[in-house]
């Protein structure tokens, strides 16, 4: 497995690796109407580049892509998602490694996310703070999630 940066061309498969974490790995966290409103509907490939522009995006490929992080350059980590089949086998833990070093030569001191209940674990697992249980609004559903940060 590899850990590489974004391209365009990755976008589609990010798109269903999105989706899919968020509507079968998270569903063990998450009622049905909240992940409905989380992903209420597969990405298009347009519509994730857009949201991907701007931010430092680092892909797992097993040959092919199976999870990426997304980091913007004042320390906000803004996306983490790796496909379910892949959950639990150290994907996340490259990803989540090739971030900390990129912010590390950006000269970050501290790493901030919005965790959501399913990743919560992994980012205690690695070092990160939980500041604040929260809720946020999404499509009519209160969606819990945890404010934490991370010194680096």
């Amino acid at each position: 497995m590899i850990v590489r940066a974004y391209q365009p061309e990755d976008a589609d498969a990010l798109a269903q690796i999105f989706y899919d974490a968020v509507r079968i790995g998270a569903a063990p966290y998450y009622a049905t109407a909240q992940l409905q409103a989380w992903a209420p509907q597969r990405p298009s490939a347009a519509v994730w580049a857009a949201r991907l522009t701007g931010l430092i995006c680092f892909v797992a490929c097993d040959p092919q892509p199976v999870g990426f992080m997304a980091l913007r350059a004042d320390g906000y980590l803004d996306l983490a998602f790796v496909a379910p089949a892949q959950q639990r086998r150290g994907v996340a833990s490259l990803l989540h490694h090739a971030v900390l070093t990129h912010a590390q030569g950006l000269g970050l001191r501290l790493l901030t996310t919005e965790s959501s209940l399913a990743a919560q674990g992994f980012f205690a697992g690695k070092g990160w703070q939980t500041l604040a249980r929260q809720s946020v609004q999404r499509h009519g559903q209160a969606i819990e999630n945890f404010r934490m940060q991370r010194e680096i």
